[in-house]
């Protein structure tokens, strides 16, 4: 652990030219008097590195001085892809490999290419979350993605749509999707894998029990083929509905593109108040009631009678609640 600090001090001091005792400690998560510590190591060991004091002082090695050691461990090695992604990174417990992964790549590099990945990284920011969540609040998250590199069944109490039930998985790879972890895992008494939400694992125990992943398995081909599935069960009904031209202007920022797109090919003439009939395709009633009431009076369900008497009876009771006292 010390050997590996002192060489991402050294590739920091390289990369970055001259920083302070405390900006080496923020930026590897130890005190400054262990930075002094690791300093005077690598005097011994001949590092040409001297230190200046003052506001502007700080450590730095001799000029045209590099160090050759920046060799990637296995561990490095295996966490090559996650060196764009720090967040998913962290929740994965790999924060602390990349980072390091990430300053050997950078220090690797020749001069003009360091200045052009530094400036990329000040110019670019990949965030996988949504804009109303953080991600995934789960404590089974490493212990599933150790599964899946170990290739070791699990046995998990999971929260499913029918409640909770037990299963032993046999986990193939880890998918994020709009900052959602989804597990993709075989089980033995089936023939073709599953996707389960790893938020929704209640609770894992690892199990001395190896599985064979298929050897024809591709996790990304077979995650593009689940995509273009769920998305064409997606919306298997209809609705006709009336739009206001601010509730069509609206409908295009709370729906997928689908339905815009669906909308847009079957929109009427508008009549004289401006409003247009069109045809959405929807994914139930409980979720189609959900996502119009969005759209409030700018909308009228013609059909289903299902649905409009549902979005009739919540505009009855909310009237009854808002009525003047």
């Amino acid at each position: 652990m010390r050997a590996s600090r002192l060489v991402s001090l050294l590739l920091l001091l390289q990369a970055r030219g001259r920083l302070t005792a405390t900006q080496l400690a923020e930026r590897l998560e130890v005190s400054v008097r262990t930075i002094y510590r690791d300093v005077e190591s690598l005097h011994a060991a001949g590092v040409p590195l001297y230190g200046e004091a003052g506001h502007a002082g700080g450590y730095q090695l001799v000029d045209g001085w590099r160090t050759r050691l920046t060799g990637l461990t296995a561990e490095e090695a295996d966490r090559l892809f996650l060196t764009g992604l720090p967040g998913p990174a962290d929740e994965l417990g790999d924060g602390a490999v990349v980072a390091a992964l990430q300053l050997k790549l950078h220090a690797a590099l020749p001069p003009p290419l360091r200045e052009r990945a530094t400036l990329l990284q000040q110019r670019f920011h990949l965030d996988t979350h949504g804009w109303y969540a953080d991600g995934d609040a789960s404590p089974h998250l490493t212990s599933t993605a150790d599964a899946v590199w170990r290739q070791r069944r699990v046995e998990v109490r999971y929260r499913s749509w029918n409640g909770e039930v037990t299963r032993v998985l046999e986990p193939y790879g880890l998918v994020l999707k709009a900052g959602r972890w989804y597990v993709v895992a075989g089980r033995p008494e089936r023939a073709t894998p599953a996707t389960y939400r790893v938020n929704q694992i209640l609770a894992l125990t690892p199990l001395d029990e190896g599985f064979d992943r298929p050897a024809d398995f591709d996790l990304p081909a077979w995650w593009r083929t689940h995509v273009r599935e769920f998305r064409a069960r997606l919306h298997r009904d209809e609705a006709t509905v009336r739009l206001s031209p601010a509730g069509r202007e609206r409908l295009g920022e709370i729906a997928n593109d689908v339905v815009v797109a669906a909308v847009d090919a079957s929109a009427g003439p508008p009549d004289g108040n401006g409003w247009t009939t069109a045809v959405l395709p929807i994914e139930s009633l409980t979720h189609a009631h959900g996502e119009l009431l969005r759209l409030g009076a700018e909308v009228e369900v013609l059909a289903p009678a299902a649905l409009r008497d549902r979005l009739a009876a919540t505009a009855s009771e909310l009237a009854r609640i808002y009525q003047p006292t």
